[in-house]
């Protein structure tokens, strides 16, 4: 969408929280977006996060009421795609107490050991779970193609956004757990977009959902530059820049940041 000026409006996108609220929420108020009561105070602009909103941090659950309450309050200048912790948080709430076809232990305990948060799955109600299985996948806003994973899976699930977006949220809405667990196999995918063959899967990418640069999460940037987290303050632009990592490791101790796409 463009203002009436024909401009486009700022879009600022936010990496993995993992239940980091307090850091989300003051990263917001920086920027302009929210005043002190967590009222949109954004305008035009647009913002969207990344997915990863739950686990290995104290409030999986403001985060996304936060993110829903400015959903509402901003509309579609407000946007959130599905990251594979949410999709294990889903799975833990709905087949806790099966074994993973591919692990052999429970949903239960593989959400818990990959930094479940017992707070979170108590506090999950209908309304959370809900938002959470009408999640897109990917978009595509302003030319940016936006995707949680830095992997190539999505083209499993559809070669073009749409189908891509109906697969994942059947299975997030409708999913058993051999699918659920399918799901959750090929999201621990990553770095499909490091060298030269990561240059190629890129344009592959690109080329069939469209957009002129990728920005992912997903990976935190220390581990792929071998800094500190708590240094990391901005994104992490790859392939002459046409890939952007904005995992900036909040669990990891890093800051946070907004990446600003231009």
């Amino acid at each position: 969408m463009e203002s009436t000026q024909g401009v486009q409006p700022a879009l600022y996108i936010m990496g993995d929280v993992h239940g980091q609220y307090e850091r989300l929420s003051r990263l917001l108020h920086a920027n302009g977006l929210i005043d002190a009561d967590q009222r949109w105070t954004g305008g035009e602009a647009h913002l969207w996060f990344i997915g990863d909103y739950f686990d290995r941090g104290p409030d999986g659950i403001a985060c996304i009421e936060l993110i829903m309450s400015l959903q509402e309050q901003a509309g579609e200048q407000v946007g959130a795609l599905v990251g594979n912790h949410d999709v294990m948080i889903q799975a833990a709430d709905r087949f806790g107490s099966i074994p993973s076809p591919s692990t052999g232990i429970t949903f239960f305990s593989d959400w818990l050991r990959n930094g479940g948060n017992i707070a979170d799955l108590d506090a999950l109600d209908t309304i959370h779970i809900d938002w959470l299985a009408c999640l897109p996948a990917a978009a595509l806003v302003q030319d940016n193609l936006l995707l949680h994973a830095d992997a190539l899976f999505y083209t499993n699930y559809g070669l073009d956004i749409e189908t891509l977006n109906q697969a994942i949220q059947k299975v997030m809405q409708h999913g058993t757990p051999a699918a659920f667990d399918q799901l959750l196999e090929v999201f621990s995918q990553r770095r499909a977009f490091i060298g030269q063959q990561g240059q190629v899967n890129l344009r592959g990418m690109l080329n069939m959902y469209g957009g002129k640069r990728l920005i992912h999460g997903h990976t935190p940037i220390s581990k792929v530059t071998g800094e500190l987290a708590r240094s990391i303050t901005m994104a992490h632009v790859y392939q002459d820049g046409a890939c952007v990592n904005i995992d900036g490791g909040m669990y990891l101790g890093g800051p946070g940041f907004l990446y600003v796409a231009k």
